[in-house]
This record gives C-alpha cells, structure tokens and sequence, in this order.
C-alpha cells in the first residue's frame, strides 16, 4: 500500500490574533498569510482587526493600515496604487486580483489574504516571480525588424494599431498565470497566459518583421499547447484582457501557415 504525505510546511497554522483598535467603531476582520524563511516554521494565518473609519476603502489600504499602525513585519509588494504597476497582485477572498483596486466592501465576512498560488514564497505576500519572468524573456518582447531602423518611428495603420487594443494592456501581474490549473501542472514548460497573451502581441504587430521566427519557437507540444481552455485566466485578468483568445489565435496562426 503505497503512503502519502504531504510535506511538513504544507500546513497553514492558526496564527496570532492581534487586539481590535481601541475606540473604533466600524471594524473588518483580516485573515492574512505569514510566512518568512527566517523563522523555519510552518505559515501560519494571523487575525488583525482594521479600523475602516481611519484608512481607504480598498484592500491594499488596509493592509498598509496593519503594517504601519499594528504589525511592521508584514511584507508585500506595492507601488502605484493605482491598478497600473500590477505589483500587489494577491489571492483575496479567494481570487486573484490586485489589492489596490480591491474594494473592501466588495467582500463579505473576513478579508482572506494569500500571496498568488502556485509560486515559491519569499515571505508573507510576496511571491518569487522568477520562473515567469524568465519565460517571458524567453518569447523576446521587443520589436525585431531586419529592415533599416528609420529616421524617425516605425509607422502603422490605424487598423493595423487597433489590434493590438486587449494586448498591449497587460501589465504582468500574472493573475491570470498563477490562477491556471495547467500552468499548475506544468509551469516548468508551459508558458502560461500572461506569456502567451505577451507573444501574441508582439506575432500581431504589423511592425515586427521575426513572425516565423516567434512561431518556430512557440511550436512545441507544452509551450503553447497545455492550454485547456479553463478560462480561469480571463475570469481573474483585472484588466478585462482575455489571454485565452489571444492562445486561440496563436494556435489559429500555427494552422493557417500550414496551409
């Protein structure tokens, strides 16, 4: 009979449960996850209670809220605050989605916060984004031409530059990569849909001349073709993008040369 177990630091912790604001009136529950390498224990989910009449509505403002005013070991990513920079990407209340354009009324009950599944953690809410990145830098996204640069821009069509709308958006949160069950099973070599929606800008733009060249690359049984069409990736894209489209029309490219 063949055993299994799960590996020791799989199991998330009660954490602790920090005192509510003395004096306040209208209060939310956060339930956050804690890990840090340092500590060489299991993560663990710690209570905090926000006072929501001393800071924004938004998810990322509470969670500021707690670290400067409860608990300053809390770590995350943030910057712009504006659902611009894609960097406080997160799981909340179940879903990916970016803390700074995440209202708190939007959310029932506790505030769950988790750093975006599937990736390494490199402490509380911050994941290693490594593995994404270096795929991204795989697909080479910038403009490849053979023809001379000229003297001033590249020029394109209007219609030409309206295909491009739904992809140039991207701001590579990876919402949408960390919420893909395929890329869960095979993110070593499937490249996921913020990648692919990433390369399929750059396969449509009438301005680069390497379009054979990005579709040799991609021809490859688990770069392109892990997708499944489970359409998570369009359902969490904070951005309204649809990555999964953006895999059809590559595949649809792949055929079409083949004719």
């Amino acid at each position: 009979m063949v055993e299994l177990a799960l590996p020791k630091n799989s199991t998330i912790n009660p954490g602790k449960v920090w005192d509510k604001p003395a004096g306040a009136t209208n209060v939310r529950e956060f339930k956050i996850y804690r890990w840090s390498p340092d500590d060489e224990e299991n993560p663990r989910t710690d209570t905090y209670y926000v006072d929501t009449d001393d800071c924004g509505p938004m998810v990322l403002d509470a969670l500021l809220w707690i670290k400067n005013k409860v608990d300053s070991t809390l770590s995350l990513r943030r910057s712009c605050r504006e659902g611009i920079c894609g960097s406080c990407a997160m799981n909340i209340d179940g879903s990916n989605t970016l803390a700074c354009t995440k209202g708190m009324d939007e959310i029932r009950g506790a505030v769950k916060v988790y750093p975006l599944p599937h990736m390494p953690v490199i402490k509380d809410l911050i994941p290693d984004l490594t593995v994404p990145y270096t795929q991204l830098r795989s697909i080479e996204p910038w403009l490849k031409t053979d023809t001379p640069e000229p003297e001033r821009e590249w020029r394109q069509s209007h219609e030409d530059r309206e295909k491009l709308d739904g992809l140039y958006e991207c701001i590579l949160c990876f919402c949408c990569q960390t919420s893909c069950p395929s890329y869960w099973w095979n993110g070593d070599r499937y490249l996921g849909p913020a990648v692919l929606l990433q390369a399929y800008r750059w396969l449509i733009d009438s301005r680069d001349e390497a379009t054979g060249e990005r579709l040799d690359d991609l021809e490859d049984p688990f770069k392109l073709y892990r997708c499944h069409t489970i359409m998570n990736c369009t359902q969490s894209c904070p951005k309204g993008l649809n990555p999964a489209k953006a895999i059809a029309e590559i595949r649809k490219m792949m055929i079409e040369r083949r004719v």
